[in-house]
């Protein structure tokens, strides 16, 4: 699925000058394709173990709480109330989860908040990365954790948003200016006009998400952390079921 998301943003790039770029049609067969492959990277969880039916219940819940939480910041001045939970549902209960997790939450949010649009299914890819990578940072514990996951969020924050630049600015900037992506150009070139477009357009939004995500997670990640990883301990996700055999009663004479 992040092969297929690589390319769903990454086309435009190699593309010939001969081409021509339409943007209108492309964003429903992204989501046709993300839905699919998001019931496929569920199925192989659950058949190789990692979410079972309480996961599954854990992970509805943490999607739910998101998707409530992400109209209180609505991107205003960058600032997203929602990725904070993501980098911490992805660290507890792993990468697989993290992503389905990223994916669910921001469609679900977009149903509850009328966001669906082009850039739903590039918002969806965006949010799964994010879980999953934190899914895949390495152990610590304490305040090395708060720290790893709070440096986490700043950066995938500041990720999150390149990506979601990349998804329209080849084909919002129109074609003559300073800024605007040129079809058939070398890679490189274009990237670097793109990053200065981001710094000039967008760096003050990304920076604030990627502020809202250190602080909420710097004073939410103790209690929230303990609190799923209780849960995941009570509910023993991943505690293996084993069956016994048991001696029939003898009868009594």
């Amino acid at each position: 699925m992040s092969v297929a998301g690589l390319v769903a943003f990454g086309w435009p790039l190699f593309v010939s000058p001969e081409s021509g770029l339409a943007h209108g049609g492309d964003a429903p067969l992204v989501f046709a394709l993300v839905l699919p492959l998001l019931l496929a990277v569920v199925l192989a969880e659950i058949a190789e173990g990692g979410l079972d039916v309480k996961a599954v219940a854990m992970l509805g819940v943490l999607s739910a709480v998101g998707a409530a939480l992400r109209p209180l910041g609505a991107g205003t001045a960058g600032l997203e109330t929602v990725f904070f939970l993501l980098v911490l549902g992805g660290r507890v209960f792993g990468p697989g989860f993290g992503f389905v997790q990223g994916a669910v939450t921001l469609f679900a949010s977009a149903l509850i908040t009328g966001g669906v649009g082009p850039w739903l299914p590039f918002q969806m890819l965006g949010a799964a990365w994010v879980g999953w990578g934190a899914g895949l940072l390495p152990r610590a514990s304490g305040r090395r954790e708060v720290a790893l996951l709070a440096g986490y969020g700043a950066l995938s924050g500041l990720a999150y948003g390149l990506l979601l630049n990349f998804s329209f600015w080849p084909f919002a900037t129109g074609g003559d200016g300073q800024l605007s992506f040129v079809p058939g150009a070398p890679v490189a070139e274009n990237l670097h006009t793109f990053l200065v477009f981001s710094v000039s357009t967008s760096l003050g939004w990304d920076l604030g998400r990627a502020l809202t995500n250190v602080v909420l997670i710097t004073v939410t990640a103790r209690p929230v952390l303990g609190a799923l990883r209780r849960a995941a301990r009570r509910a023993a996700f991943d505690a293996p079921v084993t069956f016994e055999d048991r001696p029939l009663a003898q009868s009594q004479p």
